[in-house]
């Protein structure tokens, strides 16, 4: 007799089309990410370029903290990251509380205007604030009308005023994407528990303590992670607004990674290390804002 034919169950022809679909992007996923992963992960382990390179140990992870623009470049995106995500954040949240009001008129506009600075080309903003910020630009032309500076100022020549304005081009560019995720979380809050608390006399401040940040915790978890990754991996800005000056001293990270790759004599071993320091920084970052952060049972 012949036998018969196994037939696949619904279920299974179900599991089967699932897994026909994910395998490709899977298989994408492994070769284009987690494999140059490894082989970067190898790579930091050695010294040399090309068929000249050798294996080191952990003398490229030695060496990164005796390296003194990595150390001004790890000052630099902690300095960022302290500063900057704190502001930016606070002002995505109160910005999506005002924005939330119902009785609010022209919100679609309000909240397009707010999020159009991320929707910028990264080097046009770039440009921008390099121009506003220039000794005859227009922040120094008001300022020198205003009677509070003689002769322009160089913003983007000393320090620490470069450094500020990294932080000033960030909240600009930022604020606004996290405002959305703030803004989507509050309206999926019910709007009769802040008439509620208006009800029971409750001040503006004390229903954005006691009633918005609360409710919003998982959305502010969720955008401090983003954030902080982001400014751990600061590039762009570093790059086109100041170049990593005066004198490394707005470098980032990433920059610096992407110099001794690309600018200055290749060092992918030591670039290789550098960046897994990222990750672990990043890694390690994460788990504690999740740690301290998620207080569910």
């Amino acid at each position: 007799m012949k036998e018969k034919k196994k037939k696949f169950t619904l279920s299974q022809k179900h599991n089967a089309t699932g897994w026909a679909f994910l395998t490709p992007a899977a298989l994408l996923i492994v070769i284009m990410s987690f494999v140059p992963m490894v082989k970067a992960l190898i790579l930091s382990f050695k010294t040399g370029v090309g068929a000249n390179m050798k294996w080191a140990g952990l003398y490229n992870y030695a060496r990164m903290f005796q390296d003194s623009v990595f150390r001004q470049s790890l000052f630099n995106n902690f300095f960022y990251l302290i500063i900057q995500v704190p502001i930016m954040l606070v002002l995505a949240l109160v910005l999506a509380s005002m924005l939330n009001n119902k009785n609010l008129r022209c919100e679609g506009l309000f909240r397009t205007m707010i999020f159009l600075p991320c929707a910028t080309s990264l080097v046009s903003y770039a440009i921008i604030f390099r121009s506003l910020f220039a000794v005859d630009g227009f922040v120094n032309t008001v300022l020198i009308k205003m009677g509070i500076l003689n002769t322009g100022y160089n913003f983007l020549g000393h320090p620490w005023s470069a450094r500020i304005i990294i932080i000033i081009a960030l909240v600009w560019r930022w604020t606004g994407y996290n405002m959305v995720f703030y803004l989507s979380g509050l309206q999926n809050i019910e709007y009769s528990v802040y008439e509620a608390a208006k009800i029971d006399g409750a001040s503006p401040f004390q229903t954005f303590w006691k009633i918005t940040v609360p409710l919003l915790k998982p959305t502010i978890l969720l955008t401090t992670i983003m954030s902080t990754n982001g400014t751990l991996q600061l590039f762009d800005e570093s790059v086109n607004l100041t170049n990593g000056g005066p004198a490394n001293a707005t470098i980032t990270m990433s920059h610096y990674i992407y110099n001794m790759s690309f600018k200055y004599v290749p060092n992918f071993g030591y670039s290789a290390a550098m960046s897994y320091l990222i990750l672990i920084l990043v890694a390690v970052l994460a788990f504690v804002q999740m740690k301290v952060g998620d207080k569910r049972d």
